[in-house]
């Protein structure tokens, strides 16, 4: 079935020698199919304006061949519809005729799906979609005519570079690709088969080949219906239809960043229908760790989800984040240097000293109105003047007690600093404590004590003492990573439980499930009975 798929690619090659060295390999695997190859046109047939040159490729739904047009002097290559399974090449003529009167509905039905598509790629216009040239009926089939692509599929890039691409290189031919899926999705139309072999990666950038809509719509009328994906690409969705996991966008969504995961990893994800039994697949953010930036791994992860709801819901979607991962660096790079100091972490660590310095900077603001040249004294003056209204006071007791009262009033002046909000004051600013002697001995009444602060706005010593304030917040951590062992060792508890025949039955689901779609009921039963 893969083999299908992969020849039914309209793909081109680099060369002559390209091409031989890829048809090689199907006849190699189809070496008794011997029907199969005299299926295909000669060389030099003509078909309207096109002569024949060779064979690019033969599979179970079409023939690729490439030809030559006269007209504009170009090679093209042309796609012709041919479902092995159904019609065949009548003896000494171009002819396709249907093997029996049974297959004909299906033939047909096959045929109007091909032609369809072609018409659909038709109306496109963008460098990573095939563009049709032109599409026709003849000799009892139809035919669609497309340029001729020079590069290699990406399974074979892969294969050969020996390594994982870095992120650059996966962005360069991801994007495109998404934007090709933006304009194939606003006509509500949906590939369902991407893959690292139906990617061509092309001088002008990637091409997404292969619509195969045929071949579906033929297999899905067949008596034993078959999947016509690849296990590894395919979501949940595809495996049968449900209710709950409907196909759409996020359908192909899924099956391209499964490409990515392969570039990354060197192999394709656990099949979805594995997944929605136990989903032990570990995601790009730890496998891929420390290669790729975190955003992007984050980026294919969302896209990987096992739920539809839960991954990006169009192409655009898929697109925004990309472009996020993209400007981060650039935003970054444009955020100015901290210059060196501790006023800067000393405002973020401890936010309500924030006032102090504020006033402090302010009071310097009120010297132009006085003719003078400032002086420490008159810097020191503010403070001053809030403390004369105590002094008034003082003055009015002294008259009416005498000098009797104002040595009363020294011997109480030891008494007045034991209050308990001093050291609340004296803490926040200890250098001022000579200087407060004075002050303290004049106000007895219960003057509130932010004027000492002011005197002293060292934003050093306040933010050195909160400045580890941020280890607070670290607890929490431990606490979310003490909750997660326990679920793990939970998950094989249930194991136990299941009976053999529940073993047995969820195993013969899954393996089936690999070629042909999921019965009735089977996908509730593989959720509800077979989780691990």
């Amino acid at each position: 079935m893969s083999l299908a798929i992969r020849l039914n690619e309209p793909t081109v090659l680099a060369s002559m020698q390209g091409l031989d060295d890829d048809v090689d390999l199907p006849l190699a695997a189809t070496e008794a199919a011997e029907p199969v190859i005299v299926q295909s046109l000669p060389e030099g047939a003509r078909l309207l304006d096109y002569e024949i040159i060779g064979l690019i490729g033969e599979g179970g739904f079409g023939i690729v061949y490439l030809a030559y047009d006269a007209l504009l002097e170009r090679h093209i290559a042309i796609k012709e519809y041919m479902p092995t399974t159904l019609a065949s090449r009548a003896s000494g003529s171009q002819a396709v005729v249907i093997k029996s009167e049974r297959h004909a509905e299906s033939f047909h039905v096959g045929l109007r799906s091909f032609i369809n598509e072609a018409r659909l790629l038709e109306r496109f216009d963008h460098p990573s979609l095939v563009k049709v040239l032109h599409f026709w009926e003849a000799n009892g089939t139809a035919y669609m005519a497309m340029p001729f692509y020079e590069g290699h599929t990406l399974a074979q890039v892969l294969e050969t570079m020996g390594r994982a691409p870095v992120e650059a290189e996966i962005l360069a031919w991801l994007r495109p690709l998404l934007q090709a899926l933006t304009v194939l999705h606003a006509a509500r139309c949906f590939h369902r088969d991407i893959a690292p072999d139906n990617i061509l990666l092309t001088p002008d950038g990637p091409l997404l080949l292969d619509f195969g809509a045929a071949r579906r719509v033929v297999l899905d009328r067949a008596d034993t219906p078959t999947v016509v994906f690849k296990p590894g690409y395919a979501p949940i969705e595809q495996y049968g239809e449900m209710q709950e996991l409907k196909q759409g966008a996020w359908t192909d969504l899924y099956a391209l960043a499964a490409v990515v995961y392969a570039a990354v990893t060197g192999r394709p994800p656990i099949p979805a229908v594995e997944r929605w039994v136990d989903d032990t697949l570990l995601p790009l953010s730890e496998v891929a760790q420390g290669g790729y930036s975190p955003p992007f791994l984050a980026t294919i992860d969302a896209a990987l989800a096992l739920k539809p709801v839960d991954r990006p819901a169009t192409a655009a979607d898929f697109l925004a984040r990309l472009d996020a991962v993209e400007d981060a660096p650039r935003m970054l790079e444009a955020i100015p240097e901290v210059p060196e100091g501790v006023a800067v972490p000393a405002l973020l660590a401890v936010p309500e000293p924030v006032s102090e310095p504020v006033v402090a900077a302010v009071a310097p603001v009120a010297p132009p109105l006085i003719t003078d040249p400032p002086s420490l004294g008159t810097i020191a003056q503010p403070w001053e003047r809030r403390s004369r209204l105590p002094l008034y006071a003082l003055l009015a007791l002294l008259l009416v007690l005498g000098a009797w009262g104002l040595t009363a009033l020294r011997n109480r002046a030891p008494a007045v600093d034991a209050p308990a909000e001093r050291p609340a004051a004296t803490a926040s600013s200890p250098t001022p404590a000579p200087e407060a002697a004075p002050v303290q001995a004049s106000a007895p009444a219960p003057i509130p004590p932010p004027p000492m602060p002011q005197m002293a706005p060292v934003p050093k010593a306040v933010a050195r003492g909160p400045a580890t304030a941020p280890a607070v917040v670290r607890p929490p951590a431990p606490a979310r990573d003490a909750v997660a062992p326990s679920s793990t060792r939970a998950a094989p508890e249930a194991a136990p439980s299941r009976t053999a025949d529940v073993r047995q039955r969820c195993g013969e689901i899954i393996q089936r499930a690999s070629i042909e779609p999921l019965r009735s009921g089977e996908a509730a039963f593989l959720k509800r009975e077979c989780r691990q």
